[in-house]
């Protein structure tokens, strides 16, 4: 059977693999099939019709590839090779992939084989975006200086890029200052149709990825198929190794109607957030279909696809129609590609139109446009969506809520006028809540609960939309006319997505007004969403440390997970770009935005927000006039070439990298030290002790943070012990090149809250041996001296948030041997199975509480040593009174190919052991 068929565009003639002719050949009907699923069937075709298509689908080859053709809403537990097309990596991510891939060459050397084996097979980008800190805002100079100080920070680093750029085939970095990876990858990587040479045909075929960040998933939005993976799996993809899945399930979200005025993309996407997670979406695809998709820019889809993380689904997926090829040559795409996407997705059963049919989903949601609202999310979770109207509410009701219920624990003044249905009138000062005074400007104020001290623009989630972006500017430059001032204790911050967001807000003349509020460009990279929002002014620091306030961030990105924007502001909100710079202008968020002023003018009128909104009108004419298709071109036409900083970091000439053993930041890890040549024999994990028991919700960020390190914690010690002063400590995302600093911070978010230690926030732990608390990284030196394993216990969810290599990476350099959890995050769960750490499920209705776990059990997991995917397998946990709880967990090794990474300790021995045999 073959599949292969020829199309001709502009003369040029293109092979190309034909859905619809699956179908004549008995294998399915095509326009029953969800579009994504439609896209993974026509990767299976080329791999199946390929030279390795028999290795790669195995003996089951033509039922595996008619199971995926006759896909059902409830699927087969089926596993398929996907080829993705390219991978794309940002710097938090990529250098600890490049490290990786660098000791491997050192690895083949140290054998006896030859090192440039070792090479990217599929192509690889690498966007420089996590490193750019905001330590100066609000000044013209602010983004100079953030970049001199970038470069100071991370030299050792972009020299380790630079030089990976030149030495590997296949590679290439997009330089700092240049913009955020998703918001680049809409803008120009991503290509919609890829071309390759291949037997001297050119074969057409949809354009795929996969991507070290879990936002990956924005690139959705123009019908590619992608999504976040760990970077130990990326790097498996870069070597030429298949991403393998199951069969997913396809849940459908059908839009109708168009959004009301007032409301925006952000605001829609917290609405469909909540709507996801309340539904349960994780491990499947989500796909929007229906009329109300031509409603939608590709940037309103963008902003929705970014997001699936957050509402926990594998990705969000918008199929090509006709605003994709709009948004492609608009964005300044060469009309050639242009058209090869328009006459190849039709001709392939690719391209949707308002009258294409429905086609089959596992499960359907509808969600109609017109009933969206402006809303926000927190304050420490991006699916709590808060209507705007009850934000005021919302934050008194979480300010005095119990810590144990995901409050913030404060004692009210007068406790009886708290419950939900006290007035939401009082002030603070009525409260007796007066604040701690704080001197600003020459003048005394006091800063209280609630009060805002970041306000950032910031995230590709947002800056990607010039939409949202025109209607803050727009919204500036009416509160600048009226007189209103940013209050004096926010940092405020403008961090666009990329150069183009700059310069049609100036070409609008936006840019003035956003920067008399401060809002002045402090970087193009990803800044306060990842941590990155720099220190708070020493006054305000001081000042929250005093009162122990509970001091709120607003920022325009997807994450606000505890302790994630900034160690001191425990009340962080997602929200559109107009509504930062209104509750920059507020000062707080206890207020009621839609019956309280903003400010006054200087004659003491009030100032409301209605009377600052855009409207959709002002909004449209704006953009019409300020963005046009080639501030594209110009901005992309250099965008690998950097500026004087990248271009005068020195390259080695070398095809391995040498080693600074001096270095902080870049340190050959030790995976493959000592590695046998075959994989040893799988066997049961006895006599481990349990390291950590946590509750839900614990996200990659609590496992391996990104943001500042510590003075006092072990990361901290040491880089004070290798002379680093703390005022040069950068960042836990800057360092993940350095598994010391890593496995450091493993397990050491602030926030953390370690159930062996009740009211204990930390890295902190229980020494089983002596009984003394102690620091996680300590007590696993001690275990691993007395050939200890470890193992964690935890509730639902666990692993949710980033996809952070680190997060599996450091669990296993701990000694960790097994993670066993009532329901794993699927990013950080594959990320475990290819650290070699073995993550187990509770049974259904069982947990550590039910099974009357303490954590002082000794633990014996059998049935290991002949594992086989999604085995039960028996845990037994013996008491220090000899007496034992024995139950029975679900071995999360999913599909044969994750148990060959298991039984190879992990995704890189695998591929180093193929790569020298």
């Amino acid at each position: 059977m073959t599949t292969r068929a020829t199309l001709s565009v502009e003369g040029q003639p293109y092979t190309y693999y034909s859905l619809p002719a699956a179908e004549t050949q008995g294998l399915g009907r095509i326009d029953r099939l969800p579009f994504s699923i439609r896209v993974l069937l026509e990767n299976m075709l080329r791999v199946a019709e390929s030279p390795d298509g028999a290795t790669l689908l195995g003996a089951e080859a033509e039922a595996t590839l008619r199971a995926l053709a006759s896909w059902q809403p409830q699927p087969e537990p089926r596993e398929i090779p996907l080829m993705p097309a390219r991978v794309i990596l940002q710097d938090f991510t990529g250098v600890p992939c490049i490290v990786d891939l660098v000791a491997m060459r050192n690895a083949m050397q140290e054998r006896g084989k030859d090192p440039q084996r070792i090479n990217p097979v599929v192509p690889a980008d690498l966007v420089i975006d996590h490193s750019v800190q905001v330590d100066y805002f609000g000044t013209q100079y602010a983004f100079f200086l953030n970049v001199e100080k970038e470069f100071e920070r991370n030299r050792e680093r972009y020299m380790l890029l630079r030089w990976a750029q030149r030495a590997f085939d296949g590679f290439r970095v997009v330089p700092p200052g240049t913009g955020i990876v998703h918001q680049v990858n809409l803008e120009y990587l991503g290509k919609v149709v890829q071309t390759k040479q291949v037997n001297g045909e050119v074969v057409a075929f949809p354009d795929s990825l996969v991507g070290t960040d879990s936002h990956t998933t924005m690139i959705n939005a123009l019908g590619i198929l992608g999504w976040g993976v760990g970077g130990i799996e990326a790097e498996a993809v870069m070597l030429g190794q298949p991403y393998y899945m199951l069969i997913p399930q396809v849940v459908g979200v059908k839009l109708t109607g168009e959004l009301p005025e007032g409301a925006t993309a952000t605001d829609l996407v917290l609405t469909v957030t909540q709507l996801l997670r309340k539904k349960g979406v994780v491990d499947k695809f989500v796909e929007f279909y229906g009329p109300g998709l031509s409603s939608l820019t590709v940037e309103d889809r963008a902003t929705i696809a970014n997001m699936a993380p957050e509402y926990g689904a594998t990705m969000g997926f918008f199929p090509v129609d006709q605003r994709t090829l709009e948004y492609l040559r608009f964005t300044g795409r060469h009309e050639s590609l242009v058209r090869l996407v328009e006459a190849y997705c039709k001709e392939n059963a690719l391209f949707r139109t308002d009258e294409t049919p429905d086609p089959e989903y596992s499960d359907t949601l509808e969600l109609d446009l017109s009933t969206v609202e402006p809303s926000l999310a927190g304050p420490k979770r991006p699916h709590d969506r808060v209507p705007l109207r009850e934000m005021q509410a919302s934050f008194r009701k979480a300010l005095y809520t119990p810590i144990r219920e995901g409050g913030f624990g404060l004692q009210p003044h007068e406790p009886s006028r708290w419950d939900d249905e006290s007035p939401v009138e009082d002030t603070p000062a009525e409260r007796g809540e007066v604040g701690v005074p704080v001197v600003l400007e020459g003048e005394e104020t006091f800063l209280k609960h609630g009060d805002v001290v970041i306000a950032a623009i910031t995230s590709c989630t947002n800056t990607s939309n010039p939409a949202v972006m025109v209607a803050a500017g727009l919204l500036a430059k009416k509160a600048v006319e009226r007189g209103l001032q940013v209050k004096p204790w926010v940092k405020t911050s403008l961090a666009p997505g990329s150069r183009v967001v700059s310069d049609y807000l100036a070409n609008a003349g936006l840019l003035p007004y956003l920067e008399a509020l401060r809002f002045h460009v402090v970087g193009y990279g990803c800044t306060t969403c990842i941590g990155n929002s720099g220190p708070l002014p020493p006054v305000i620091s001081e000042a929250v440390k005093q009162g122990d306030l509970v001091v709120a961030a607003v920022l325009s990105g997807n994450r606000n997970f505890e302790a994630r924007i900034n160690p001191q502001v425990k009340a962080n909100y997602l929200a559109s770009p107009p509504l930062v710079v209104a509750y920059a202008l507020a000062g707080t968020v206890d207020i009621d935005l839609q019956r309280d002023p903003l400010g006054w003018d200087p004659n003491g009128n009030p100032v409301f927000l209605k009377d600052l909104w855009p409207s959709p009108q002002e909004v449209r004419e704006t953009i019409a006039r300020a963005l046009q298709s080639e501030l594209f071109k110009h901005r992309y036409a250099q965008v690998f070439d950097g500026d004087e900083h990248w271009r005068s970091l020195p390259v080695p000439d070398s095809e391995v990298y040498e080693w600074d053993a001096n270095s902080t930041y870049i340190q050959r890890p030790p995976y493959f030290d000592g590695m046998p040549d075959a994989p040893p024999a799988l066997s049961d994990i006895l006599g481990a002790r349990v390291l950590a028991i946590f509750g839900d919700s614990i996200t990659t960020d609590h496992i391996s943070p990104a943001g500042s390190i510590p003075v006092d914690s072990p990361a901290g010690q040491y880089l004070i012990q290798h002379g680093v002063d703390p005022r040069d400590f950068n960042t836990y995302g800057s360092r993940r090149g350095n598994h010391e600093v890593m496995i450091r911070g493993t397990f050491a978010n602030i926030r953390i809250k370690n159930l062996l230690l009740p009211g204990v926030e930390g890295g902190y732990t229980i020494h089983w041996d002596t009984g003394e608390r102690t620091t996680i990284y300590e007590a696993c030196q001690r275990y691993k001296a007395s050939g200890t394993p470890l193992v964690v216990l935890a509730g639902k969810e666990y692993g949710s948030g980033s996809s952070r290599d680190w997060a599996a990476k450091g669990t296993a350099l701990l000694g960790v041997r097994a993670v066993i959890a009532e329901s794993f995050e699927r990013i950080h769960r594959g990320n475990l199975v290819g650290m070699g750490v073995l993550p187990l499920q509770f049974m259904p209705g069982e947990n550590v509480q039910s099974l009357g776990l303490t954590g002082e059990e000794v633990f014996h997991i059998q049935g290991i040593a002949d594992l086989t995917p999604r085995k039960t397998l028996t845990v037994r946990a013996v008491k220090p009174d000899g007496s034992e709880r024995a139950f029975q967990v679900l071995a999360r090794v999913d599909t044969p190919i994750e148990v060959e990474y298991y039984r190879h300790g992990g995704i890189l021995p695998m591929v180093l052991r193929k790569m020298m045999s």
